[in-house]
């Protein structure tokens, strides 16, 4: 069946090699249609979607964006027009596919027109500026593929030709292959899981204490990035309940930590009312290696645990965790459905059982004297405590039967 593929780029710039895209597309059997995105001269080939188009959905002339000479805000303005664009394609049904071809700044626009695409779309960014900095910007919580270019799109030869072939094959391959994004559906009733290396054991019990209930069980790692795709998973309509081991990217995002999700953590599963369990998995500790931005703030601490050579962990002070429980309480005070806070008295993880230099239960407590001091009393968050670490086996039970009641009662 043919599909139909939205190729972005600038054909100012990039005009034959869109054009050849486009073309290498359509041999396929599918349908091209170039967004164009240019801010400089006429392109020398029509696009399907030209950037006057783009500009005036947006309510802006493109005269005025290239006269305007500030290609931030102009670089705004066109991301803005693009995603109303798409999102009028998909409300038509005429958009199986999305492709973004040229550099960094390209890449950068492709990643944010995609992200208001739902999950299942296939979504390919080719770009030669595929550094890890940039990467991680472009990713974000997409669905996306970037493939790494090794020449620039500069003039055309016969490695770019067969470059843009290959493109043209990876995004009508996934066209052909994916399934129309609204019949995605999970089993019901399907649970999400966050965990890391820090709470594996819990995180496995978990799972199988749920499955064993009749839940299909959806782990995600919180890592920053999958954990902000379950986010928007949960936003789109996909998962029935949720057991947050690890929603530590909340205050990650809040001191800049590596495994930072973004201050949009939380909002998806708390907006939908959906039933959800916390647990309190590293939010005493971050990351103090070399990898880690603000490093000087947190390497020079006391208690530092030296995990391999890019891993070392250190607490947060009593003042970031008061910060950080503020910040939890804030998200928490506009729940709309029942939730549950589960907390072991004996460490938050497995590098923070008792004998490690990172275990302060006393410090933990901090936290959650913050957070209740600054919750609602009118809000439906109960706060359970338990004489056990994390990765203790009765404190995974104590999270399924908590989840397991919740749940029952909210579907009745």
């Amino acid at each position: 069946m043919a599909k139909t593929i939205v190729i972005l780029g600038t054909l100012d710039t990039k005009g034959e090699h869109l054009h050849l895209l486009k073309k290498k597309i359509e041999e396929r059997g599918h349908t091209a249609l170039i967004l164009d995105l240019s801010m400089g001269s006429v392109p020398a080939f029509p696009a399907d979607i030209p950037a006057a188009e783009i500009a005036r959905i947006a309510g802006y002339s493109i005269e005025d964006l290239v006269a305007g000479r500030n290609r931030s805000a102009s670089t705004d303005v066109l991301i803005a027009g693009a995603q109303q664009k798409v999102l009028e394609l998909l409300s038509k049904g005429e958009i199986d596919g999305i492709v973004a071809l040229g550099g960094a700044t390209m890449a950068l626009i492709g990643s944010r027109v995609m992200s208001k695409l739902p999950f299942g779309i296939p979504k390919v960014i080719a770009t030669p500026a595929a550094m890890p900095t940039y990467i991680s910007e472009w990713f974000g919580a997409l669905d996306v593929s970037v493939m790494q270019v090794i020449m620039e799109f500069a003039g055309m030869n016969n490695l770019v030709t067969a470059v843009i072939t290959q493109v043209a094959g990876a995004i009508s391959g996934m066209a052909e292959e994916a399934l129309d994004y609204t019949s995605l559906k999970l089993p019901y009733p399907s649970i999400a899981i966050t965990q890391i290396g820090f709470n594996e054991e819990c995180a496995s019990e978990v799972q199988r204490l749920l499955e064993e209930n009749g839940y299909n069980v959806y782990p995600f790692h919180a890592n920053g990035i999958s954990d902000r795709s379950m986010e928007r998973m949960i936003a789109q309509g996909f998962l029935d309940g949720l057991i947050d081991i690890v929603p530590a990217g909340l205050i990650e995002e809040l001191f800049q930590g590596n495994r930072a999700a973004g201050m949009e953590r939380l909002d998806a599963p708390i907006e939908r009312g959906m039933p959800l369990v916390l647990a309190p998995c590293t939010f005493n500790v971050t990351g103090c290696g070399p990898t880690r931005r603000m490093k000087e703030r947190f390497i020079s601490r006391s208690r530092i645990l030296k995990i391999d050579e890019i891993r070392f962990m250190t607490r947060y002070e009593p003042d970031e965790m008061r910060q950080g429980a503020r910040l939890y309480a804030e998200k928490l005070n506009r729940a709309k459905g029942p939730v549950k806070f589960l907390v072991p008295l004996r460490g938050w993880s497995s590098i923070d059982k008792p004998g490690s230099v990172l275990y302060s239960p006393e410090e933990d407590r901090v936290f959650f004297e913050e957070l209740k001091a600054h919750l609602k009393p009118e809000i439906p968050v109960q706060i359970e405590e338990f004489d056990c670490n994390l990765e203790d086996r009765e404190f995974a039970r104590a999270l399924v039967e908590s989840f397991d009641k919740i749940f029952k009662e909210a579907h009745r």
